[in-house]
């Protein structure tokens, strides 16, 4: 976890103010990164502005020392031989890597995985990056080659955000840090209301500012400093295995060993790392395999409430197996000062109440214990096919292949393992009923054009699209944002690209298999304990979203929406939905989900639009090197 921020002048130099200006860019995100900064001011093109003070490239770091604590793996750093570095996230299979670039000739200078970037994009350029294991956000300029090189991880799990003006493309860990650039600040209505009416988030380049895109998973941006010419380069995609002639029990073992392998190097670190432990499935699964893997127990992280609204039972399953555990008792005294805080970090709306909880268990971490690096169950439902969504497209697609008989047994037994169907409410239902909701959501929204999702033709590209463009970019932006907040690094073994890809081009049986969701998981794991390895229900943390809407929220709501913020940009029509949301209070015909999202995008376009108070930065005390600015020569 670390802050990264850039800016790359295409057709002229920046100057002194300009290096002061970015430098406190930078340090917006100081909270990623409170153990060190640096930053380099580059002099690239042909000029006699040395004197002056100008510079036509600038890289900024804020870093949180994870692999290699020495001096030695400060940032922005060089090769030596003109490429420079900031970089933010980890490469899980540095030490392979290293290895082998030790064996083609490399001597390394550091322990660090940066180093290894650094040395893989000189060995193997920008098609190495394939080679990368890991996650990460990281820019590289290369003098010699006269460009600079941006790259994103597979799975949108570290953050990059860009800004393009007239003269220059700017980069930032954060999107706060490219507020200051824009000539003004202007909605992307579109977005929002693919947000209020859809409940979609990150599902592609744009986000809510007009102006500020992010780099799409799996890509590399090339700016050359010579034309100025911006262009993107897909550098990896998932891969199709075809039919395969192995056994179900050796498909297992195949993803034992995948499995395994992603926890045992996502341990890598030269800081405490811990374990988050939901009581969930993906969590439990995590929290075994760390045992089995490095043969003790690392600490665990839990957060529960007083109302019952958690997994308590299977978190103390999971203890009693020996695995120690720390709980967290959930209390919200202000929601409204709640939602405020966590949208500051997140810097646009998010999915709803449940991510203050995960924000409060992340301060109580850093708060309690000197733990840094944090293992989490992420990505497991959408890789395993976990939630309901593809339980019901699986029977959809076994009907439309005239598999009627199929489909009526994997209900059934479904019903008798009390699984998927069971947990289908009617509440819940309303979810799914799309012509119901859309037409509710055109009367609230004075333009609302429904951006089309899960147009896939077979589970595969259902699963694909999931991981690439809804849910995946949209839970892995707000743990970011959260443990960002709180200087921790959060790790995802399910989201290792092997086993990603290995788990997508699996029969869906394996995965749905009898009625049961995430099969080849609960069947690859025995040691971990039987009434939690088939448990029936799947529930989570539930934080009391209807309950606030419904008593603490009520004069919030009704006040802020008699003149809303969202009515003055044109994107809400108040009247209307005060009164649905009326209807939300006394008939339940509105899902608490869309009253939130709501609340949440108001709340945030207040602070965005009409509000000048900025919220303090949260900023640890830090020791930091004095910038560099140096003048690189082409060798």
């Amino acid at each position: 976890m670390c802050g990264i921020f850039g800016a790359i002048n295409t057709t002229g130099f920046f100057d002194g103010p300009d290096f002061d200006r970015f430098v406190a860019l930078t340090n917006l995100v100081a909270y990623r990164g409170p153990d060190d900064c640096g930053h380099v001011a580059l002099i690239l093109k042909e000029s006699d502005s040395r004197q002056e003070r100008r510079f036509d490239v600038f890289f900024g770091h804020r870093r949180l020392s994870i692999i290699d604590l020495s001096s030695a793996g400060h940032q922005p750093m060089s090769d030596g031989k003109g490429c420079w570095i900031t970089y933010n996230g980890e490469i899980f299979n540095y030490l392979e890597l290293r290895r082998e670039l030790e064996a083609r000739g490399h001597a390394f200078e550091t322990g660090t995985d940066t180093e290894v970037i650094l040395r893989v994009y000189r060995e193997y350029g920008e098609r190495g990056f394939d080679r990368l294991n890991g996650m990460w956000a990281f820019a590289i300029v290369d003098s010699r080659a006269r460009k600079v090189v941006l790259s994103r991880d597979r799975f949108s799990i570290k953050p990059l955000y860009l800004f393009k003006s007239n003269s220059a493309l700017y980069f930032g860990s954060e999107i706060k840090q490219l507020l200051p650039l824009l000539p003004s600040r202007e909605l992307n209505a579109s977005v929002m209301t693919a947000y209020l009416a859809q409940g979609l988030l990150d599902h592609d380049v744009e986000t809510f500012f007009r102006g500020i895109t992010r780099v799409p998973p799996g890509t590399n941006v090339i700016v050359s400093l010579d034309s100025g010419a911006v262009e993107e380069r897909n550098y990896w995609s998932f891969e199709s295995r075809g039919k395969t002639s192995a056994s179900s029990k050796d498909l297992v073992e195949e993803f034992r060993s995948l499995f395994f392998d992603s926890v045992r190097i996502r341990l890598r670190s030269d800081v405490k790392v811990g374990v988050l432990l939901s009581g969930g499935l993906d969590s439990s699964a995590v929290t075994t395999a760390v045992k089995l893997v490095c043969g003790e127990q690392l600490q665990t992280y839990s957060i529960v409430s007083d109302e019952g609204y958690d997994e308590r039972r299977f978190i103390d399953m999971m203890a009693a197996t020996g695995v120690p555990n720390r709980k967290v008792t959930f209390r919200v005294g202000n929601v409204l000062d709640c939602l405020e805080q966590v949208l500051y970090y997140s810097d646009e709306p998010f999915a709803g109440f449940s991510v203050i909880a995960q924000h409060q268990l992340f301060a109580a971490i850093k708060h309690d214990s000197d733990v840094t690096v944090l293992l989490s169950g992420q990505g497991g439902d959408e890789t395993l096919l976990g939630y309901l969504k593809f339980f019901f497209f699986h029977v959809q697609l076994l009907l439309k292949a005239g598999k009627y008989l199929d489909a009526m047994l994997l209900l059934a037994r479904s019903s008798l393992h009390r699984t998927a169907v069971t947990q289908f409410q009617m509440s819940e239902a309303r979810r799914y009923m799309q012509r119901n909701r859309r037409g509710i959501w055109q009367t609230m929204l004075r333009k609302s054009e429904p951006v089309p999702v899960w147009q896939c033709g077979d589970m595969r590209s259902r699963q694909i699209a999931d991981i690439r463009n809804y849910s995946v970019p949209a839970l892995t932006h707000y743990e970011d944002r959260n443990s960002g907040a709180h200087s921790l690094e959060v790790r995802h073994p399910f989201l290792d690209h092997r086993l990603v890809n290995f788990v997508v081009n699996l029969p869906t049986e394996l995965k749905i298999h009898q009625g049961w969701t995430k099969y080849i998981l609960r069947a690859a794991l025995p040691e971990m304990p039987a009434a939690l390895r088939w448990r029936r229900d799947k529930q989570g943390f539930l934080v009391p979203e209807q309950l606030w809407l419904k008593r603490e929220l009520v004069q919030v709501i009704q006040q802020r929406f008699q003149g809303s913020t969202l009515a003055a940009l044109d994107i809400l029509n108040d009247k209307k939905f005060l009164l649905y949301y009326d209807q939300f209070l006394t008939r339940n015909s509105i899902t608490s989900s869309d009253i939130a999202r709501v609340l949440i995008a108001e709340i945030w376009a207040e602070k965005v639009f009409h509000s000048a108070v900025v919220p303090p930065l949260y900023i640890r005390s830090q020791t930091c090197q004095p910038p560099l600015v140096r003048n690189v020569v082409t060798a």
